[in-house]
């Protein structure tokens, strides 16, 4: 009898974790599909997204904090030293993107803020030795997402159906037009 008891309690067990389980199976049924057809579709980054840094060669003083609080040590800063106002002048700074973890220390320590991160997360390339990115290729800004007509966005990764999004851009536009 003790065994009888036991198996029926080990059923309702089992059959209650499967009923457990097409609930959930149910519930993904009824959402919508989270891809997006990429090259085509892109997803707007968030305000805190932490993409490509930007440099401005201008601002910078050569005092490497960056690359003091880097985890990677990875900004590669030159300069020399000026006699005349025995200061120093910025050569060259670089950035390989390839070793780069994104963290944002670099950002977040410099004093003079001459570093700030990009919406840019599209860095793949065939040669590895294409992401050490120097002074010049730090200093061109990426053309934003939003900006770029060819491309669809969407503004989180709760995707919207195409009924849905149209009535949500419709609305912004009554309102801007205000």
């Amino acid at each position: 009898m003790n065994r009888f008891v036991n198996y029926s309690q080990q059923t309702i067990r089992a059959a209650r974790y499967i009923g457990q389980g097409f609930i959930v199976t149910l519930d993904h049924m009824n959402r919508f599909p989270m891809t997006i057809q990429y090259p085509y579709e892109k997803l707007i980054p968030s305000e805190r997204f932490r993409g490509r840094i930007h440099f401005e060669f201008d601002k910078c003083i050569a005092c490497e904090v960056c690359v003091r609080v880097c985890p990677m040590n990875l900004p590669v800063v030159d300069w020399e030293l000026r006699r005349t106002t025995k200061r120093k002048q910025l050569t060259s700074y670089s950035i390989d993107f390839g070793i780069c973890i994104f963290c944002g220390n670099c950002v977040e320590y410099c004093p003079t803020n001459c570093l700030s991160m990009t919406e840019e997360y599209e860095l793949s390339t065939y040669d590895r030795h294409e992401l050490n990115y120097d002074q010049t290729a730090l200093g061109r800004l990426p053309i934003s997402v939003v900006e770029d007509c060819t491309i669809e966005t969407y503004s989180n990764l709760l995707f919207l159906s195409k009924g849905i999004m149209g009535e949500v851009s419709n609305s912004k536009q009554k309102t801007s037009s205000r």
